[in-house]
C-alpha cells in the first residue's frame, strides 16, 4: 500500500488587497505518496507559491485541511507547528535566503545547531561536500555565484535529510545550465534520501525531472499527470497552452 506524505483536501485561500478579495487557491484537493517527485507547475498567479507555503505551514489557509506526514497541519499551534517543520520539512528557496553574515558553512551549520546537533559544523562540511561546495565554506554568500549560494540552500534545506523537501521555484534566478544543475542536484538527494520532493517550477523542461506534473490556474489544478505519459512535454491541451502562457 502507498504511503501518503501530503493530503490536501478543499484548500482554499483568500486574500485582501486595496479592500478586495482574491481567491488564490479555490477547493484544491491533492494527495501525494511518500517519495514521489511532483511538480507543481502553471503561469505566474497562478496559486503554485502560496500552495507550497501553505504545505510548509507559513501560512494558514482559509479553508481546507493539510495533513503532512500524518499530521494536520492546520490545527497544530505555532510552537508546534514550528517543530514539526524543522523535523519534518526541508526548505528552498528561489531567492536562497541565505544569512549574509555567516559563511557557507556557518549557513548550512545553522539548522542542526537549532536542533541540537552536538557535530553541527562537522555535518555541514560534509554537506557542503556533497554540493561540491567544500572549498568554498568559509565563503561569505556575495563571495558566490548564484548558483553556488542555491546549492549552500539546498545543502541546508537536506542537513536534517528531511521527509519532505519543498522548492519554490529554484531554478529562477538562475541560467539555464546551472538551473539544470540544481534540478539534478535534487532528484539525486530525491532519490538517495528516499524524501518526498514537491518542487514550483514555471519551466516545462525541468517540470518533466518529476515523477508527476500537477498544473494550476487561477488556483485550481486543471491537469494531473504522470510523466511518463507526458513524453517531452505536457501532454494535455490544456497543459500546452499554460506553459506557453508561462514562458
Amino acid at each position: 500500500m502507498t504511503i501518503g506524505m501530503i493530503s490536501v483536501r478543499r484548500l482554499s485561500m483568500r486574500l485582501t488587497s486595496g479592500g478586495s478579495a482574491v481567491d488564490v487557491l479555490q477547493d484544491v484537493s491533492l494527495d501525494v505518496p511518500q517519495g514521489q517527485f511532483l511538480a507543481v507547475a502553471g503561469p505566474s498567479g497562478s496559486g503554485k507559491s502560496t500552495l507550497l507555503g501553505l504545505v510548509a505551514g507559513f501560512d494558514r489557509p482559509t479553508a481546507g485541511e493539510i495533513v503532512v506526514d500524518g499530521v494536520d497541519i492546520t490545527k497544530l499551534p505555532e510552537d508546534e507547528l514550528a517543530r514539526f517543520r524543522r523535523d519534518t520539512i526541508g526548505y528552498v528557496f528561489q531567492s536562497y535566503h541565505l544569512i549574509p553574515t555567516l559563511t557557507a558553512l556557518e549557513n548550512v551549520a545553522v539548522p542542526l545547531e537549532l536542533a541540537g546537533e552536538a557535530d553541527a559544523a562537522a555535518r555541514a562540511r560534509v554537506l557542503l561536500d556533497d554540493v561540491a561546495l567544500g572549498a568554498r565554506a568559509h565563503h561569505y554568500p556575495v563571495q558566490m555565484s548564484g548558483g553556488e549560494q542555491q546549492r549552500v540552500a539546498v545543502a541546508r534545506a537536506v542537513c536534517r535529510q528531511p521527509r519532505l523537501l519543498l522548492a519554490d521555484e529554484p531554478t529562477g534566478n538562475l541560467d539555464s545550465a546551472t538551473g539544470k544543475q540544481i534540478i539534478e542536484l535534487l532528484v539525486s538527494l530525491n532519490r538517495t534520501l528516499r524524501s518526498t520532493l514537491v518542487l514550483v517550477t514555471h519551466d516545462a523542461a525541468l517540470a518533466t525531472h518529476a515523477d508527476r506534473i500537477v498544473t494550476l490556474r487561477d488556483g485550481r489544478i486543471v491537469s494531473d499527470e504522470p510523466v511518463n505519459d507526458c513524453d517531452a512535454g505536457p501532454a494535455t491541451t490544456e497543459e500546452r497552452r499554460i506553459w506557453s502562457t508561462a514562458r
